[in-house]
């Protein structure tokens, strides 16, 4: 188990991992990191860059040579047509990184008890609209069940913050899911948590059960703007939330998930805290977070409209921003957005997508059911999609959908993962591993037009291999057509 107090120990190349100095605020575990007023300077010292510092700093992401802040300012800055040699860099270096493959899971919404008031979510303590759901043991079966069923194997548990979603529920609730097997191949492989912040101990317990990936978003990272929309509860502790995945990287979870929802405040100084956030971890512990979210917000019976709208235009920048600053780290994008978005923002950056998703507790295995039965979902879906059709316009679209879970289970995570991903070890076995678990999909749960368009996919994906590369995952695909299940590299 690592230490956070260590000298920091990186993958990356010596330009990769910035000076702790650089900051106003030097990076120790579990203490507050963020220093607002020197994220504002350097945005103001970069409004409207020159097109040789925008350039410049292109280049420099795409040698991967990773950006400083004063860096990410400059193309946080700039103007229209320097914004397109950003765009065109990180669709190149998305390609370059990660290939044509995109990852897919569903989120599973396990209860929504909550003891915290933030006003812009329909969860919240106080609310008098919300139905109030937490599933059982049994419900759990029948949920994991049906997306089973409809394909999945990996999924996002998410609780509402609770005393009754402590962490040796959470642990309770994972090896359940993971104990749940639906014929013909039918399981979870990879489960990952989007709960409350833990204390070490409690990181430790549900670590244990197995998790993949502990997602814990700072929502805002600007402090009065987080004063403001954290009315009470543990959650009104910024620093709290803030320090959290410290603590999960202390007890030895080495794959962590942050996030930040647009719209509570300026969106260039949320990017900026996120890679700020991303340092800190590498400062501290070696290795970033696994994955960065950004959803906007979105319709939800809290009806808050966003207090610093992010528009489409802008929110496509900041993921090819955000890819730039962080080519190594997976992106994720949910249904909160609309189909077109969703498609855009995967050209320029995102990496992970959910697909097939409902909201509403219980409704995976009971989709008839009214939703006042349910429990009233946390926001608006707006890519209401079926994953059988994510599958089929992805690789309509020349993508390779994945549903690996193979670097997790390989123990490639956390510093580990680093030593893979960096040198460029994705495309090495990932996909391969993409092939293998769409084979897998298209065998079992494919409609027949998308079962046509996923085989011709794999073909393709199987000429850009090395021959023997190919070759060995051409055997591995014969086996699956012969009814194996769950092989890969």
């Amino acid at each position: 188990m690592r230490g956070g107090r260590h000298a920091a120990r990186s993958f990356f190349s010596n330009d990769m991992i910035f000076n702790p100095q650089e900051y106003a605020i030097p990076d120790r575990s579990g203490e507050p990191f963020i220093d607002g007023q020197e994220i504002e300077k350097f945005l103001a010292a970069h409004v409207r860059p020159s097109r040789e510092e925008v350039l410049e700093t292109v280049a420099r992401a795409m040698d991967r040579e990773r950006l400083s802040l004063s860096q990410v300012a400059v193309l946080l800055g700039a103007g229209p047509q320097e914004r397109e040699a950003v765009l065109e860099a990180a669709s190149r270096l998305k390609r370059e990184v990660y290939g044509n493959r995109i990852v897919l899971f569903a989120p599973l919404y396990v209860g929504n008890r909550c003891t915290n008031r933030c006003a812009y979510c329909s969860f919240r303590a106080d609310s008098t609209e919300t139905v109030r759901k937490t599933l059982s043991d049994e419900e759990i079966v029948r949920e994991v069940e049906a997306l089973e069923r409809a394909g999945h194997k990996r999924l996002i548990l998410v609780y509402g913050e609770h005393p009754l979603y402590d962490p040796e529920y959470i642990a309770k609730t994972v090896r359940i899911t993971y104990g749940v097997k639906t014929a013909p191949g039918g399981e979870i492989r990879r489960v990952n948590i989007n709960a409350a912040p833990l204390t070490v101990e409690g990181f430790r317990t549900v670590r244990e059960a197995g998790i993949g990936t502990y997602q814990i978003f700072q929502e805002t990272y600007h402090r009065e703007a987080y004063k403001h929309y954290h009315l009470g509860g543990r959650k009104a502790d910024y620093d709290w939330r803030l320090t959290a995945l410290d603590r999960a990287m202390e007890a030895g979870i080495d794959d962590v998930g942050l996030g930040a929802l647009l719209g509570l405040h300026d969106w260039r100084f949320e990017i900026m805290a996120l890679v700020r956030h991303t340092n800190h971890l590498e400062a501290c512990f070696g290795v970033g977070p696994h994955t960065i979210s950004f959803p906007r917000i979105k319709e939800s019976s809290a009806s808050l409209p966003a207090a610093s709208p992010v528009s489409d235009e802008d929110f496509i920048y900041a993921i090819a921003v955000l890819r730039l600053a962080v080519p190594y780290t997976g992106l994720i994008l949910t249904a909160r957005e609309p189909a077109a978005v969703r498609d855009a923002a995967i050209r320029y950056g995102v990496s992970q997508i959910d697909g097939g998703t409902r909201l509403e507790i219980g409704s995976y295995s009971s989709a008839a059911a009214p939703d006042e039965e349910l429990g009233s979902r946390q926001f608006a879906i707006n890519d209401d999609r079926s994953l059988d059709e994510i599958i089929g316009t992805l690789t309509a679209e020349g993508y390779l959908p994945s549903f690996c879970t193979a670097c997790y289970r390989r123990g490639r995570t956390g510093e580990h993962f680093m030593e893979f991903s960096v040198p460029g070890f994705i495309k090495r076995f990932c996909g391969p591993n993409a092939i293998l678990t769409l084979a897998e999909y298209l065998s079992d749960y494919a409609s027949e037009g998308v079962a046509s368009k996923g085989w011709a996919a794999i073909e393709t994906a199987l000429a850009g291999l090395p021959a023997a590369s190919a070759e060995l995952t051409r055997e591995r695909l014969e086996r699956i057509r012969a009814g194996e299940r769950d092989l890969y590299f």
